[in-house]
């Protein structure tokens, strides 16, 4: 299961004219130009794009939904997906230029709402999308809602609280006798960091890259918007200030304690310039951070192919970051938004179609065990182990999980999952912050400029894999020279005001 969260960004003139330049037919390329999926007569189709890796099946797929959603809504889509490194530029590139499509996966929610790229939903909300509206935990809806009262896009009904997790293999926690509970901070794993660089040199002991994890949530702090912007507040005190999080004495002890596991080896030499991905297939990691629900170990132990056992070590904390984590959105300009309503509508409600999307055509890409649980073919013998051939859904950015069928196999889910998802969801603790955006439109080229030497410093100080002593001064530096401090003002008064409405 991947749970990056794709960073939205504010391109720069030279790289927005070279995405300009681009042909429009190299939009359309994901979806095999030129093949495009069967649709039904005299049928509204829409223009979908979404995050993933194209496909093989991609349009046997898309065919098979289009069976599905004509004969129920009298709608057809063209299904596009995008590749993770490209999709924030090319969902950007298609809204600059007013190229025509319908329905995207919202990266960078509210700067598009506030540049006015996606569709209100409040009316619709009440009528053709009441279903979905009330299938989507009420949490999720307030979560996306802007400061103007307005919904402007779809949530994932997924988990609530998404909290840093820590995994390990499982054959070396029972083999040492390690109580993963124990080690909740990063200078804790220090024996055991020590213990398997010596005795296991198979293992890499840590794993990171170049976009790491935010660390600083284990002393309390969330970001107000997101990276790359540094600014955070302590998610539970209503009083906290904003601060630039790399002159705080925490971030500090969180780099010094990276540097110094880097220097003894521990962390993988490549950490700062290898970029975001799946967990490997095989590869043999000791310790590595990721964002997950509950039950993600199975994901990931499916994704490593061998048992991996995870221990949360952040509060079960609600964030708007959180709720907007998975948004599905019409496009402002869409010229069928009563369809797209009806789609998004149909995805999030029936269970046929909502299925199809993830894990594509029973007897093709899965099949069912006595349980009813989906057994993902693949290039192996066996049936439910490795990546699943020809068709793979992206399960955050495509709608409602609780009306999903279960994974089987030699990892499987329990059968009670999504109860156990409600459950865990009922116990979840609300950010002081949930709900505030800044806007800060009018400081594009402030934020801009702080993205460049975001992108200069962060890597190398967030993976060890730099003299903090040196390093650390000159990213403050340059963050206060490209305008952090004004947009931390600005930030500031925003948020007192928005307390003080909220108070």
């Amino acid at each position: 299961m991947r749970y990056r969260r794709i960073r939205g960004s504010i391109l720069k003139a030279a790289m927005l004219a070279a995405l300009l330049a681009l042909p429009l037919s190299g939009c359309m390329s994901e979806s095999a130009a030129g093949d495009l999926p069967v649709q039904a007569s005299g049928a509204v189709n829409l223009i979908y794009y979404t995050l993933g890796n194209p496909d093989p099946d991609l349009k046997m797929v898309n065919d098979k939904i289009n069976e599905v959603t004509a004969k129920k809504i009298g709608v057809t889509i063209t299904y596009i997906k995008v590749g993770w490194q490209e999709y924030s530029d090319r969902i950007n590139t298609l809204i600059s230029t007013g190229t025509p499509f319908d329905i995207a996966f919202a990266t960078d929610y509210a700067s598009f709402v506030q540049r006015g790229a996606w569709l209100k939903l409040d009316h619709y909300l009440s009528g053709l999308g009441r279903e979905m509206y009330d299938a989507i935990d009420p949490v999720l809806w307030q979560g996306v809602r802007m400061e103007d009262g307005g919904i402007y896009g779809v949530p994932t009904n997924k988990e609530l609280a998404v909290r840093m997790q820590w995994m390990y293999p499982e054959s070396l926690v029972r083999k040492y006798g390690i109580d993963i509970a124990k080690y909740g901070t990063l200078e804790s794993l220090e024996p055991l960091l020590g213990m398997i660089k010596d005795k296991e040199p198979a293992y890499q002991p840590m794993e990171l890259d170049k976009d790491s994890q935010n660390f600083f949530a284990l002393d309390g702090y969330e970001y107000v918007i997101d990276k790359p912007l540094p600014l955070m507040v302590r998610s539970l005190d209503p009083r906290a200030p904003v601060v630039n999080i790399f002159e705080t004495q925490e971030a500090r002890q969180v780099l010094d304690t990276l540097r110094r596991y880097y220097l003894k080896g521990y962390i993988n030499e490549d950490a700062a310039l290898r970029e975001s991905q799946n967990l490997k297939r095989g590869d043999l990691v000791f310790w590595k951070p990721a964002g997950g629900g509950p039950l993600a170990e199975n994901s990931w132990s499916k994704d490593r192919g061998y048992k991996v056992v995870a221990q949360p070590v952040t509060l079960p904390l609600i964030t708007t970051e959180s709720a907007r984590g998975g948004i599905m959105a019409i496009n402002a300009n869409s010229a069928h938004p009563a369809e797209s309503v009806k789609f998004l509508n149909l995805l999030n409600t029936d269970p046929e179609l909502r299925n199809l999307f993830n894990y594509g055509i029973e007897g093709v890409h899965y099949t069912l065990d006595d349980n009813g649980q989906v057994l993902l073919k693949s290039s192996r013998d066996g049936g439910d182990q490795g990546a699943a051939v020809g068709y793979e859904g992206v399960q955050y950015t495509q709608g409602n999980w609780f009306i999903l069928k279960t994974i089987g196999g030699e990892y499987p889910d329990p059968l009670d999952k999504w109860d156990r998802y409600r459950a865990a969801n009922a116990e979840y603790v609300k950010s002081k912050l949930f709900g505030f955006t800044p806007d800060l439109a009018g400081m594009s080229i402030q934020i801009d400029n702080i993205r460049t030497v975001w992108e200069k410093y962060y890597p190398g100080l967030m993976t060890g894999s730099v003299d903090v002593d040196a390093v650390l001064p000159k990213f403050n530096a340059e963050l206060r020279q490209a305008g952090l401090d004004e947009v931390r003002a600005e930030v500031q008064r925003q948020l007192d005001a928005w307390r003080a409405r909220h108070s």
